[in-house]
């Protein structure tokens, strides 16, 4: 009986196996929508693995999303069982924070440190750093962190900084010195508190890899190294992909799609590609064949991409498959937004909960799916924006995360704050934290302590007494961590939750995958910094609708797509046509649309309407482009 790997090897076509049997210099392969290369990538893994399973050296892939990476390895697991250990499959934020892990300390930096990616956190750090310097900083200072944002994005360091190079990161000409002393005081108190921020990951990486015996031996260890998704790189993800492979890796193995560069608002950039493979001297192969989308809508997306001339020169058109569904595009007309939205609430309420789950509308803004959703609601329809969400909603799981790290942190005085705030806000205990602060002080304990012993004694209903006295057990080290955050969660689970927390007990279990898939948890500081760099939105209940903004829905797949919104100063953006045609905003709105277009496997409804907010649009160009207003006809008003 063939293995999983055989088989799917043996279900490749001529030019995806000609990728996956790859064997040594780099490859750059051009992957368009639905071309297989999930399936190429997870292959040639397993592939290398399997064919030196008497060697130690392991391979490195990148990609840019935990759920891509968990999808990657689960498929490698099944390709290649027992020698999945071997592949770090990761995004490139996680590789980076790996690293620092391992080998941080000859930065200073301690593996157990703390990683802040949320705004309202790094706010917190920056005012902690200038409160030190009253005499030269304010509160208002606080506006300043942008710009070190953009300064540590360029993986520019604080000893870099010129008043020049500040003025070209969003400084203004009399704030040039107070960002650079701004920023030195940022680092020295991320530096004080073990911390980084998330930008940091890059920028630490990247010095690290400044020594050659670094470089050197990541090169060693990971024999081959693959990119998934290479369009999406900003500067610093490049430029520390190069520091590292130096002058003498070649081992690389990307794969891309500049048709599907739409972060350039991120630092991508559509000619990252082309400075790839003249950096690397890369091969190019094309998977030409789309086995998602039906013919005419490759044919709509073929005729939409060729507007840009920013595109490759190289790119062939794709090609459907033989075997592909014959699909079916079909137009709406409304006459304003709200009857736009309504009526594609009162076609999507006819289907059943199955068509519904496999159904997705996208749309150019946030605000256009908010007022879907509402018209959906009023139907009866049960929907979801898809959208990353960087905190969990409930004040149970907010408490819960505070808990994990007053344990590794205790003398976190702000995070203890928000312990006591959140508990009180689930709980009905409301505590004055000063007074646990010289409560604290005068007895020379922790302030979790205090708070633990403080609560026990408060007569605490359930489920509120069960989780103090478990996280009490846990911050006196009686238990261990997996255990007893599974019995907090089962406290939470068996007392009739309300909506905010099942959706975050959801996005726990699913966290809680992602993590074991990889590697676990090792340790409370891991669990942590795993924790800080996911998204905490749950996973969709069954028979929900999809919604999503172009950019969100990348890399997702539906029966059947809507895209909205589809009038000019909608989709292209009012902010893209300023700048005319042929410019790189509207060319990144086109292949937008394109990625819209591209997400369907039967059916695309292309849907505007001729007035939103009272003012008239004109139709898209976009669809005169695919060919669709060629009859100079704009279609019935519903």
């Amino acid at each position: 009986m063939d293995s999983a790997l055989e088989t799917s090897l043996r279900e490749l076509t001529d030019i995806q196996r000609q990728a996956v049997k790859w064997e040594d210099g780099p490859l750059l392969v051009l992957a368009g929508p639905g071309s297989g290369k999930t399936r190429v990538l997870t292959c040639r893994i397993a592939r290398l693995l399997e064919s030196t399973r008497e060697q130690r050296f392991r391979i490195l892939a990148l990609t840019f999303t935990n759920k891509a990476a968990h999808e990657m390895a689960n498929r490698v697991t099944r390709f290649a069982p027992g020698l999945e250990g071997r592949a770090d499959i990761n995004t490139f934020h996680g590789f980076c924070a790996q690293v620092l892990r391992q080998h941080g300390v000859h930065l200073g930096i301690k593996p157990n440190f703390a990683i802040y990616s949320r705004t309202s956190d790094r706010q917190a750090v920056l005012a902690d750093a200038l409160r030190r310097n009253p005499r030269r900083f304010g509160r208002n200072d606080q506006h300043l962190l942008p710009v070190i944002d953009a300064l540590k994005a360029r993986l520019v360091g604080p000893g870099q900084v010129t008043p020049r190079i500040a003025r070209r990161n969003g400084a203004s000409p009399h704030e040039t010195n107070r960002v650079v002393r701004a920023y030195r005081l940022y680092e020295d108190e991320l530096h004080r508190t073990n911390a980084l921020d998330f930008n940091s990951l890059i920028l630490k990486a990247y010095e690290l890899f400044g020594y050659p015996a670094m470089a050197q031996h990541y090169q060693t260890v990971y024999r081959y190294w693959l990119v998934d998704e290479f369009q999406d790189t900003n500067g610093a993800q490049y430029t520390l992909l190069r520091r590292m492979a130096g002058e003498d890796f070649h081992q690389l193995f990307a794969v891309a799609d500049d048709d599907q560069t739409i972060y350039e608002w991120n630092g991508a950039n559509v000619h990252r590609i082309r400075k790839l493979v003249d950096d690397f001297s890369c091969r190019v192969v094309q998977l030409p064949t789309n086995f998602r989308c039906p013919p005419h809508i490759v044919e709509a997306a073929n005729r939409l991409v060729v507007y840009n001339a920013r595109r490759a020169a190289w790119k062939q058109p794709a090609q459907p498959s033989p075997h592909a569904h014959r699909g079916k595009i079909e137009r709406r007309v409304f006459e304003t937004d709200e009857k736009e939205m309504a009526g594609i609430a009162a076609e999507i309420a006819c289907l059943d909960d199955v068509a519904r789950a496999q159904t997705a509308i996208l749309a150019r803004t946030r605000a256009l799916l908010e007022s879907m959703r509402e018209a959906l609601d009023a139907a009866g329809v049960s929907a979801t924006i898809l959208i990353r969400r960087d905190d969990f909603a409930s004040p149970e799981m907010r408490w819960l995360v505070t808990c994990l790290k007053q344990i590794a942190r205790p003398l976190d005085q702000r995070n203890m704050a928000t312990l006591v705030e959140t508990f009180g806000s689930f709980a009905a205990l409301p505590l004055d934290f000063n007074e646990l602060t010289s409560r604290a002080a005068a007895d020379g304990v922790t302030l979790m302590s205090v708070w633990t012993h403080t609560a026990r004694e408060a007569q605490l209903p359930s489920p509120a007494a069960e989780v103090v006295s478990a996280v009490s057990s846990l911050a006196a080290g009686d238990t261990k961590l997996s255990p007893t955050v599974r019995e907090i969660l089962g406290h939470f689970e068996n007392h009739d939750p309300h909506d905010d927390l099942k959706d975050d007990l959801c996005a726990w279990r699913r966290i809680e995958r992602e993590v074991r898939a990889v590697n676990g948890f090792a340790s409370l500081d891991r669990l942590l910094q795993e924790l800080e760099m996911r998204s905490k939105e749950p996973v969709p209940v069954p028979g929900t609708v999809s919604l999503a903004t172009i950019h969100g829905a990348k890399g997702l797949e539906f029966d059947t797509v809507y895209l909205i919104g589809m009038a000019e100063e909608i989709l292209p953006s009012w902010h893209s046509l300023r700048k005319q045609n042929g410019s790189a905003a509207l060319e990144e709105e086109r292949r937008g649309c394109f990625v819209a277009i591209t997400r369907t496997k039967r059916r695309l409804i292309l849907s505007r309407a001729r007035q939103y907010k009272g003012w008239p649009k004109q139709p898209s160009r976009f669809l005169e482009e695919m060919g669709f207003l060629n009859d100079g006809s704009d279609g019935p008003s519903q």
